[in-house]
């Protein structure tokens, strides 16, 4: 027997979550379908070695689902200061002071209390399965991947590892980015490799939480430092934090082999003096990076969220922000179709979604791999270029702010020209 739903959503994590919690709450039946189910929250265990940099906007949706404050109740770091510089030797590098090569972004200057908050991934979907476990109107189905994917006229039908059938108006594809609800569609993607990886490290340092967190550029990638909270009652006077050290694969294939004292000898020698004396290496990982891009949102019943999507660069953690925006658009634009009595797959609603979510995605991934390749170019009138714009953006704060509100979700949209220049950039229509 098949069940009916008006909306299917697969993949449980952050954005599908959110998704589920948002149109349960508009009397959306909903199913949401995952193969994991999250641990209970520790507040005794060692943070999630994954975490992002919410932003103010990721920080106004949560709290409208109800789910922030069961972050908070755990734990999140607000930030208030972002600072960024150039790092990398050249000769050019004399022409300009070193001042010059430094930006740090103020919440002060911002007219906001905190940039943001550092919050642990594992933190954040739990907080948001509580409110999806609050909905009356959303089914939690756990342990079970999808196997196929039909679509007709008029419904969506899913079948489940376990021979589960369920049909639905609509089904959502919230399941990462090797999405198989996007492969099962057959929506196809663009994707770039960059040749660095990410090493991320879970760490305690000595000192009090920090207020700011930092991103230096090297001659072999980035890296950044991320504060947490405090290591309480059984480490006195440390706090949590996490590291990022970005670096070809061989590099940090040879990092993660060493013993704690060895690599921690070596962030010493690598990370910036500013970095807080380290006392313990508590886990590490890395992983590849690459933009992808799915080549469209939506074919007929089925349309994409959040990783499954799109994937950028994480240089300015911009990631779960942006799903957590696609996740917002799309709830919105599901009320005023059903608002309308209109099907919820109704492609008058999906193009909207799309008009809307893929442009601006767009645009923040070509931001983040310009980013990318202008600092991670040894040039030399490249590396000038860089620093003078590092410069100008010191030297012009109402630009550079109205660009950090816009990131931090404060304002809805860039600059006119900094939209002007990115729309002009090549590659723009192949991305």
């Amino acid at each position: 027997m098949t069940q009916a739903f008006d909306i299917i959503i697969v993949g449980a994590g952050m954005v599908g979550a959110a998704l589920a919690t948002g149109l349960g709450q508009q009397g959306i039946k909903v199913c949401l379908i995952d193969k994991a189910t999250p641990a209970d929250f520790d507040p005794h265990a060692s943070p999630d070695i994954r975490v992002s940099a919410l932003s103010a906007g990721s920080e106004r949706y949560l709290q409208s689902l109800g789910a922030w404050h069961a972050i908070l109740a755990m734990r999140a770091t607000p930030y208030r200061r972002l600072a960024v510089w150039d790092d990398t030797p050249h000769p050019l590098s004399k022409l300009l002071p070193g001042s010059l090569t430094e930006v740090e972004f103020s919440a002060t200057d911002l007219g906001a209390s905190h940039l943001g908050h550092i919050v642990e991934n594992s933190i954040t979907q739990n907080a948001l399965w509580q409110t999806v476990k609050r909905e009356p109107d959303v089914a939690l189905m756990t342990g079970q991947g999808i196997n196929t994917l039909d679509q007709s006229a008029d419904q969506a039908t899913i079948t489940l590892e376990d021979g589960t059938e369920l049909s639905a108006q609509l089904i959502i594809g919230a399941d990462g980015a090797l999405s198989k609800v996007r492969s099962l569609a057959g929506i196809g993607v663009t994707r770039d490799q960059y040749e660095q990886q990410a090493m991320v490290m879970s760490i305690r340092y000595r000192g009090q939480p920090e207020d700011i967190t930092w991103q230096g550029f090297y001659p072999s990638g980035p890296r950044a430092f991320l504060p947490l909270h405090s290591a309480g009652d059984p480490f006195p006077g440390e706090t949590w934090g996490s590291l990022v050290w970005y670096d070809c694969p061989a590099r940090l294939a040879q990092l993660k082999a060493l013993s704690d004292d060895q690599l921690m000898a070596e962030i010493r020698t690598a990370f910036p003096a500013r970095l807080p004396q380290l006392t313990h290496i508590d886990a590490k990982a890395s992983f590849p990076i690459a933009r992808q891009h799915a080549k469209q949102y939506v074919l007929n019943r089925v349309v994409l969220a959040g990783d499954a999507a799109h994937t950028i660069n994480p240089l300015a953690g911009q990631g779960v922000n942006l799903g957590f925006q696609d996740a917002q658009c799309l709830q919105g634009l599901i009320k005023e179709a059903r608002r309308s009595g209109d099907d919820l797959a109704n492609p008058r609603w999906l193009a909207q979604y799309e008009h809307q979510r893929r442009p601006a995605n767009r645009r923040m991934m070509l931001a983040m791999d310009l980013f990318y390749h202008l600092f991670s170019n040894q040039i030399p009138p490249v590396h000038l270029a860089r620093n003078l714009g590092l410069g100008a953006a010191r030297a012009l704060p109402f630009a550079r702010n109205r660009v950090a509100r816009y990131a931090m979700g404060l304002d809805e949209q860039l600059p006119r020209p900094v939209q002007q220049i990115l729309n002009r950039l090549p590659g723009l229509n192949r991305i």
